[in-house]
């Protein structure tokens, strides 16, 4: 009985690598790591773009094509980015939830944490103090108003740490990593231009961002397998698909 192509290419389709969560793990390691000693230049960095913004030191093209990046972290963006893979990909459908479950549930582990620790962001923070000046307190959610003092109401000023930008563009690259691992590299890249958006729209400091891609790979190695939830993703995935099992391919 001939084997269809759809078929004979899906054990290649399919995140099947054992060492792939233990890789993510320690990559969620690291980028915390650098996060933390990341505090020692968020100061110095935040003003070097604060100036650099307000010197229109960074060409127009260029700056034009890092504000581009902030649609891989966006919600409603990578939402679309999540249905062209379900439309495109053989699988239809049975990539989506790896996808959304990588990217939205790397959000909003980042929003809650938000509601835990308070920093102001870069465009409102006190640049030249110390950076532990960065931090307002702790559990916003309960005394957030006391926190924001002279500022007024406790919101968006105050919800620095981590990005959620960056939290969501990492567990989507990791997500489409693990579908498409040929484009891994660009993958990566296009969640470090989201990164780089927050830093130069003076939203996040780099610990911030550090912080948040940590919190992607997290969440993504833990869909990668070896509990009951990565299984049934990678068995969601290899599973048939009436949808093109019959199908020829176009010549």
């Amino acid at each position: 009985m001939q084997t269809s192509p759809l078929k004979a290419l899906r054990p290649a389709l399919v995140p099947t690598s054992a060492g792939g969560p233990a890789r993510l793990f320690a990559a969620a390691a690291m980028l915390a790591m650098l996060a933390a000693a990341a505090l020692l230049v968020d100061l110095p960095l935040a003003r070097w773009i604060d100036a650099a913004n307000a010197s229109r030191g960074i060409p127009g093209d260029l700056a034009r094509f890092i504000r581009l990046g902030e649609a891989f972290g966006y919600g409603g963006s990578v939402l679309l980015i999540v249905l062209a893979a379900a439309v495109l990909d053989p699988r239809g459908w049975r990539v989506a939830p790896r996808l959304a479950l990588a990217a939205f549930g790397a959000g909003l582990l980042a929003d809650s944490i938000k509601l835990l620790i308070a920093r102001w962001r870069p465009e409102h923070a006190p640049l030249d103090g110390a950076v532990g000046q960065t931090f307002a307190g702790w559990l916003p959610i309960w005394h957030g108003d006391a926190l924001a003092g002279a500022a007024g109401k406790y919101g968006h000023k105050l919800q620095s740490f981590p990005s959620g930008h960056a939290a969501t563009a990492m567990g989507l690259a990791v997500g489409l990593a693990a579908l498409y691992p040929r484009g891994r590299w660009l993958f990566v890249a296009l969640a470090a231009l989201a990164a780089t958006q927050r830093l130069h729209g003076e939203a996040h400091f780099l610990s911030d961002v550090l912080a948040g891609a940590a919190l992607g790979c997290l969440v993504g190695a833990v869909l990668g397998g070896g509990n009951p939830l990565g299984n049934w993703l990678a068995k969601l995935e290899s599973g048939p698909n009436p949808r093109s099992e019959n199908r020829p391919l176009a010549a």
